[in-house]
């Protein structure tokens, strides 16, 4: 990647990325411009492509795939909690089941309580 600045003059930023990943990075987390964990003397600790395999290999061992794929439909969870259906008046309750089970909606119930217009 060359670059050019605001004063004409070309930059090649991949030339500078290399040349400095080994400098320690600006911050509080003893890193790296690779990412890799150093320590005061800038003599590197724990390298990042150990790092990742680690956290890759924690993943894919848990369940043995990073996914799992199962035929069975997932569990329908409840759009409307039970505690807001009992403040509901019978035909907003209607109304609320109803896109549950089908999830479209008919046409909007008008509210009957006090204070809602």
């Amino acid at each position: 990647m060359v670059y050019r600045s605001a004063l004409g003059k070309t930059i090649d930023m991949s030339s500078v990325v290399t040349k400095n990943e080994k400098v320690r990075a600006v911050g509080n987390m003893n890193v790296n411009a690779r990412g890799d964990v150093i320590n005061n003397n800038n003599e590197i600790i724990n390298d990042t492509t150990q790092r990742v395999k680690a956290q890759y290999s924690k993943i894919v061992n848990q369940t043995g795939s990073a996914f799992t794929i199962s035929s069975e439909p997932a569990p329908k969870s409840n759009l409307v909690p039970d505690e807001i259906l009992e403040e509901l008046t019978p035909e907003e309750k209607e109304f609320e089941l109803d896109i549950e089970e089908h999830d479209v909606p008919k046409e909007p119930v008008k509210s009957t309580k006090e204070g809602k217009k």
